[in-house]
């Protein structure tokens, strides 16, 4: 590894959220990257101890890399239980803009925001709510993003209206929180409200806030974003199916950034999917390599 490792975590209101620190051994970008997960998931999906992973990637290529647990979720404190709850709003209003604004801080560098699955939902809409977090970041990478579930099918059927939009209401009901580890069905465990929150958009609900009503997609009608990128895994079925993340991007208005699809008849060393997109040994030879280079492209601010 061309990277030391470390845990920081920071306070945010009552808790604390996990910052898994990759520093460069030799430093060789400007901007700090910031990385964000998706639901039933941790930051663990962008690193590991031996190594693996895009923030691992990234870090041996000289950028410096905060992979960052939502509250609930990964190390942060304290985990998802009766005792702790934890709504989608909190992680648009409070957690990403406290986020971004620590690591802009830290470095006196714009922030590159990468985000994997419903963190590029929640990051564009933290980003319209405060647009004056926009001047903070340089750049922004999604990977499977979507909002509205629009695609059909027997899978749909059973992991979405099945297990995510009706058994796991019941089951924070009795846990007092998602139990998606225990069940088998996600890397970790969600705070009871922020999964109640998601079921809305994921059906289609206008892309507003379930708390206050807020108008995220008149807010982003009226921003003009940082350069992004969007990947979609020609694999990725049902949680981030091509079509959907291409639907997302449209609503938000990130579809003037790149797009890339990726797969073996795009070129690419493997058909990939949800997951594997970010955990698939190929990427570092295919996307990962890409990313990397595309970042170091960008005009340093100093």
């Amino acid at each position: 590894m061309q990277h030391h490792q470390q845990s920081e975590w920071l306070t945010v209101a009552d808790y604390q959220l996990h910052l898994r620190q990759l520093t460069p051994v030799q430093p060789d970008s400007a901007y700090p990257v910031l990385m964000l997960h998706g639901a039933i998931e941790n930051s663990r999906i962008f690193y590991n101890e031996k190594g693996r992973g895009l923030g691992c990637f990234l870090a041996d290529h000289g950028f410096y890399v905060t992979c960052a647990d939502f509250a609930g979720r990964g190390l942060s404190q304290p985990k998802a239980s009766r005792d702790f709850n934890h709504s989608q709003q909190q992680l648009i209003c409070q957690d990403i803009p406290s986020l971004i604004q620590h690591l802009q801080q830290q470095y006196q560098q714009p922030v590159v925001v990468i985000a994997h699955s419903w963190a590029g939902v929640v990051l564009a809409a933290s980003l319209a709510r405060f647009p004056h977090l926009l001047p903070k970041v340089k750049a922004i990478i999604t990977f499977g993003s979507k909002r509205v579930i629009r695609v059909g099918g027997f899978k749909k059927r059973l992991h979405i209206d099945l297990v995510w939009n009706r058994l796991s209401p019941l089951l924070c009901r009795l846990y007092g929180y998602l139990p998606a580890k225990q069940w088998r069905f996600g890397a970790d465990n969600e705070p009871a409200q922020y999964l109640l929150d998601t079921i809305g958009w994921i059906r289609g609900h206008a892309f507003t806030d379930p708390t206050d009503g807020f108008d995220y997609a008149a807010a982003c009608a009226k921003l003009s974003w940082p350069v992004s990128w969007h990947f979609a895994a020609i694999n990725d079925q049902l949680l981030g199916h091509p079509l959907d993340v291409q639907a997302f991007l449209t609503e938000t208005g990130l579809n003037k950034g790149r797009y890339t699809l990726l797969g073996k008849a795009q070129g690419h060393h493997q058909d990939y999917d949800h997951i594997s997109m970010l955990t698939h040994p190929c990427a570092c030879k295919d996307h990962f390599n890409e990313v990397m280079l595309w970042l170091k492209q960008i005009e340093p601010q100093y």
